[in-house]
């Protein structure tokens, strides 16, 4: 089958390979799956050079969408040519980005979701579930979205509005009328946001979700809150250090939350979720995706088109 990993750990671009590998066997409770989907994360860039370094070579791909086509010892609930979704292991020889690839963790896939936008799913929903849990927020909770437009921000604001909190987001021009249309007020980023902020609040926010990536916001994120622990930022773990906002230690070790994941297929169905899709690829192109999702540029999510 064909597979894209890495032999040795560097930049992405100079080692990862489109090449033919051994298709895997489904162990005891995995499932295998013929790629239709696969998303593409930073998680992915992270691995190729060196994040949970182990013994290579290591396959990419961390989110799938696929058909069932093996079923591994102990396997109950699903069957040959179902179709389901779900997070790739990331420690084997081949992953998600393969022809075909091995899930621990799957769901299935409503017959009106798309398998791209099944793909899209995983990362987003359970880093924005897990965040928002570790924060508490709940209805009748006032938090802030920071970082809106990327695909975690995106997934955080509707969930939050789900839960019954009242959300304020910061997102560029690209998502900002969509996340005023699920609800949330929306302001922009840049000089002046903690103040708008709290114009909007009318004081302090409760809680504070920092989606973006790292850009030294987090001083301007604790002027929109009483306290800096009210504040938990998803990439900014150094400054979170210095700063005595949440992020990193115990908060990065909280448990996941991949079991909410078949809810929010649910309602991706329905129409009533999405995590935005910016390009597909195929899997052939995958130095063209692989580029733009480093860029910071691809104002929403990248998939890999399989099968």
């Amino acid at each position: 089958m064909r597979t894209l990993r890495f032999h040795e750990h560097g930049d992405p671009q100079d080692v990862l390979r489109l090449e033919d590998a051994a298709v895997p066997a489904p162990g005891p409770g995995q499932i295998r799956v013929a790629v239709q989907a696969c998303g593409m994360t930073p998680a992915d860039w992270a691995l190729c050079r060196g994040l949970f370094a182990g013994d290579l070579p290591r396959g990419i791909g961390l989110e799938v969408a696929g058909t069932v086509d093996a079923l591994g010892d102990g396997v109950t609930g699903v069957g040959l040519g179902d179709t389901v979704f779900g997070p790739a292991p990331f420690r084997g020889p081949t992953a998600g980005a393969s022809e075909q690839a091995l899930l621990d963790v799957w769901f299935p896939r409503p017959p009106a979701l798309d398998p791209v936008d099944a793909a899209a799913l995983p990362m987003a929903v359970e880093t924005a579930y897990r965040g928002l849990d570790v924060l508490g927020v709940r209805a009748g909770t006032t938090v802030l979205v920071h970082g809106a437009g990327t695909t975690v921000g995106y997934a955080a604001v509707q969930i939050a509005i789900g839960h019954g909190a009242r959300v304020i987001a910061t997102a560029g021009e690209t998502y900002a009328d969509a996340l005023r249309a699920a609800g949330a007020d929306v302001t922009d980023y840049g000089d002046g946001m903690a103040e708008r902020v709290r114009a909007l609040a009318g004081g302090p926010v409760d809680l504070v979700l920092d989606t973006a990536p790292v850009s030294n916001a987090l001083p301007g994120l604790i002027r929109t809150v009483e306290a800096p622990d009210h504040v938990l930022t998803l990439s900014d773990f150094a400054a979170a250090n210095e700063l005595g906002t949440r992020g990193g230690g115990p908060d990065a070790h909280a448990e996941l939350r991949t079991d909410v994941l078949g809810e929010y297929a649910r309602l991706a169905a329905e129409g009533r979720f999405s995590v935005p899709v910016a390009r597909t690829f195929p899997l052939e192109e995958w130095r063209t995706a692989a580029k733009l999702s480093q860029s910071g540029q691809a104002r929403g999510k990248l998939v890999l088109k399989i099968g």
